[in-house]
């Protein structure tokens, strides 16, 4: 195969808070000048080959998630943005913000301070310091729903929230639970009656859970506003530690698990806290992953819109070229 035909893409992968994020720098496709919105339908419907080639097999895998960097609007901004993950196109994400702001400064993009990025659900603002840490300053963020019940199989009435933090979130306390297989996750301590977080060995009955909860909204038609699909589902129980406040499980679209708080998902933590008076404007809430890895989140009031903070720390850990060549059968990745 001559060196010409095979396409190059450059990436830089990061991870935040355990959650890697791929940023495609270079070789990414021409989507125009319009908003960030209208790229990711163009993005969605024609290019989603692209997308598989970046984040799916053999070069990625279920967990990363994509971040096709483009022009801005607004040359004033930073940059635009696209999110994507191994099953489509996203809406926004919390996590790969935070990588991003890194990667813009790794790349000697940005300089420690306050700057805008263009998303496809709006202007968000970060700011950087300069090193590894990134406060995100998100899209109005509201609980749409709250104590809505879903019949799940195997598992009765389960009940939770709906919010929106950038994509649509089921949350769900696991006092809620009322199954002997699961109640466990909010109830465990040891010796000294300290309660346990569940933790990495609980993974597989964690998800085995969140689907099922997936499942339950889909079939009962259970939706956010204007029949937004609820693809995220957010579990908490207690916090492994006692600086913290909870800890969480999110199922993310595709099936895979986020390993980091959830920035998106924080966002709609932070927004029930809110309507349920837990929660005051500047009041910092510490969230822990599944890893334990924390996101710090506070929220502030713009008018009658909610707009959640929420601050990571990323590293960045490859610079690479993808190679796509026509002569691999497994180009454009492998897709389910």
């Amino acid at each position: 195969m001559p060196d010409s035909q095979i396409r190059r893409v450059h990436v830089v992968d990061s991870h935040t808070g355990g959650e890697p994020t791929r940023v495609v720098i270079e070789g990414g496709p021409d989507l125009g000048r319009g908003t960030m919105a209208e790229r990711r339908c163009l993005f969605r419907d024609q290019f989603d080959e692209f997308r598989s080639a970046v984040v799916n097999e053999p070069r990625g895998s279920d967990v990363i998630v994509g971040a096709l960097l483009c022009e801005p609007v607004d040359p004033s901004n930073a940059a635009g943005v696209l999110f994507f993950n191994n099953i489509g196109a996203l809406w926004m994400c919390g996590h790969g913000t935070i990588g991003l702001g890194v990667t813009l400064g790794h790349l000697g993009r940005i300089k420690a301070g306050t700057h805008r990025l263009e998303t496809a659900v709006g202007l968000v603002t970060f700011d950087y310091d300069g090193a590894n840490r990134v406060s995100l300053e998100n899209v109005p963020s509201y609980r749409f729903a709250h104590d809505v019940s879903v019949d799940v199989e195997g598992l009765g009435t389960v009940t939770g929230d709906i919010a929106w933090g950038g994509n649509w979130f089921f949350l769900v306390d696991t006092q809620h639970i009322n199954n002997a297989q699961y109640s466990e996750f909010a109830t465990r301590s040891d010796r000294n009656g300290h309660p346990v977080a569940f933790g990495i060995a609980d993974v597989n009955r964690l998800t085995n859970l969140t689907q099922r909860i997936r499942q339950g909204l889909q079939s009962q038609g259970i939706t956010g506003a204007d029949g937004g699909e609820i693809d995220h589902i957010e579990l908490f129980g207690p916090a492994g530690s006692p600086e913290n406040h909870s800890r969480n499980f999110v199922l993310c679209p595709g099936g895979a698990y986020d390993r980091s708080p959830c920035g998106t998902g924080t966002s709609a933590k932070l927004a029930c806290l809110f309507a349920d008076g837990k929660l005051k404007p500047g009041q910092v809430w510490r969230q822990e992953s599944i890893l334990g890895s924390v996101f710090e989140g506070s929220v502030r009031l713009e008018g009658e819109s909610l707009i959640p903070r929420v601050t990571g720390t990323a590293f960045v850990n490859a610079e690479a070229t993808l190679l796509l060549n026509p002569s691999d059968p497994f180009q454009m990745g492998i897709r389910g």
